[in-house]
């Protein structure tokens, strides 16, 4: 399952169709020849029954072997990355993440209508994944971010560079491999410039692109769209070289969500969205068009290490049967992000009378409901949301607590002393028949000791969509197949070890 060319521009629809049926084959092919030697050996059993029990029960044994280890060969051949994700801060400080959330969230109101501009602030990008970029690699954290496309790094030109802190930059003058792509190029046709004329005509041939990529709380980056190896290590332990890596090259950050104490020492994105040139669409290409990542719970101390995996594992044949999937839908004004269906939402098995509207895309781009990486907390649309605070309000058996109003939440009840507190289940019934029904620690925090809080928020009518949050996505193996353009999750594969 692993191709020998990776281009950073969309391929034309033949192409893929060609990919897909590659793909296809190259999957089929091994049941048909594992079939022939099953065939071949239950033959061989039949021609034998006549001869000794010995000679019957050799040539039963030789081929268990030889299918084994054939089987195993195979498997062992398909090749994936997994990447470790650290998690950003815990769970301490609710308020702050809270007003991440928020933040993250309110630049949708103004929302560019572009295709290349991210349709979310990046808030507090709770992830961040380990890149090796150069050669000799450079080793950078980067904010994992499902809600962008854009992988950039920031960047700095110095020369004599002694004085930089290790990894506090990429250094493009220390790389062998750096290149800047050039006007004239395909991909430079993917990213926004600053200026619609930044191209001279007269020199492009040495002119470089230039890039400029706007959040919706109005932070940007801007510098020059590049290509670049990066290393990593595969499922069989195998360093491998990616070239052409298509990556921004920062020299100029602005704005509060790409700046100061809300980056928290990240020096980049890493753009996990469904446009062309994101780092999963950019990789993906190579390893199966698929990527997925299993977050785990990082209040545990120490947080255990939670994976992003480019490509599908050697189980996958086998563990598929137990993912639930639904398919992605497109919002064409925010078509960086995954958007999926929900059809009824339940508390304690009552399904809740929202009105199916409610979940619905709006001509201003507005609604709908999206799986993300970089919001911690759950967003609902308001009407939505009353219908299900109300029902908790009348479920739960717990005294409430009176922090709540000033913790910032609507709902909090005391725990105190409940060593196994009950509270009501939640379940989303989404498109395709799938049932999304996360234990209560997915949507119940702590914020403070005694005290726990139902982790969900309203999203006012016209103003945004709701947001299915990582700690909501906590303890699920969640799968992004780009090629049948669908959303797979499952508690299975994603455990603490």
């Amino acid at each position: 399952m692993k191709y020998v060319r990776m281009k950073v521009y969309p391929r034309p629809p033949k192409t893929r169709s060609i990919d897909r049926l590659l793909i296809s084959l190259s999957l089929t092919f091994p049941f048909f020849f594992y079939f022939t030697i099953i065939s071949l050996c239950f033959s061989l059993s039949r021609s034998t029954l006549s001869a000794s029990t010995m000679s019957s029960s050799h040539h039963s044994f030789l081929c268990f072997i030889f299918f084994f280890s054939i089987l195993t060969l195979t498997h062992s051949s398909i090749e994936y990355l997994k990447l470790p994700l650290l998690p950003r801060t815990t769970l301490s400080n609710v308020s702050s993440i809270l007003a991440a959330d928020l933040h993250r969230l309110s630049g949708r109101r103004t929302l560019p209508q572009s295709p290349l501009t991210s349709g979310a602030a990046m808030g507090s990008g709770q992830y961040f994944a380990d890149l090796r970029i150069g050669s000799p690699p450079q080793r950078l954290l980067l904010v994992a971010d499902t809600g962008s496309d854009l992988v950039w790094v920031k960047c700095s030109a110095c020369r004599n560079c002694s004085a930089n802190r290790p990894g506090s930059a990429f250094l493009p003058r220390h790389s062998r491999s750096f290149s800047s792509h050039h006007c004239y190029d395909s991909p430079c046709r993917l990213v926004p410039h600053p200026t619609p004329a930044h191209c001279n005509n007269r020199t492009k041939l040495h002119t470089p692109c230039r890039y400029q990529y706007s959040y919706a709380d109005g932070s940007t980056t801007t510098g020059f769209f590049s290509k670049e190896t990066t290393t990593f290590n595969t499922s069989s332990n195998k360093q491998v070289k990616i070239k052409n890596l298509a990556f921004g090259c920062g020299f100029k950050t602005a704005g509060p969500s790409v700046t100061g104490s809300s980056f928290n020492g990240a020096q980049g994105v890493m753009g996990l969205g469904r446009g062309p040139i994101s780092f999963t669409s950019q990789l993906g290409r190579k390893f199966g068009n698929t990527f997925s990542y299993c977050l785990l719970d990082y209040t545990l101390s120490p947080p255990p290490k939670s994976y992003l995996t480019i490509g599908a594992s050697s189980n996958d044949v086998v563990s598929r049967k137990l993912f639930s999937y639904t398919p992605f839908v497109t919002n064409p004004l925010s078509p960086s992000f995954y958007y999926i269906t929900i059809k009824s939402v339940s508390v304690d098995g009552v399904r809740l009378p929202i009105n199916p509207s409610v979940w619905g895309i709006d001509d201003k781009g507005n609604g709908g409901t999206v799986v993300d990486s970089g919001t911690t907390l759950s967003f609902l649309m308001e009407p939505a949301y009353r219908q299900v605070l109300a029902a908790f309000r009348r479920r739960v058996k717990l005294p409430v607590a009176e922090e709540a109003a000033a913790l910032g939440f609507d709902l909090c009840v005391n725990v105190s002393g409940v060593a196994r507190p009950r509270l009501p289940k939640l379940r989303f019934v989404l498109a395709g028949k799938a049932v999304l029904a996360p234990p209560a620690g997915n949507y119940f925090i702590e914020p403070v000791e005694g005290v726990k809080c139902l982790a969900v928020q309203p999203v006012r009518p016209g103003s945004g969509f709701s947001v299915i949050g990582n700690l909501m996505q906590q303890g699920y193996l969640f799968e992004f197949d780009l090629d049948r353009s669908r959303i797979g999750f499952s508690r299975h594969g994603c455990a603490v070890p």
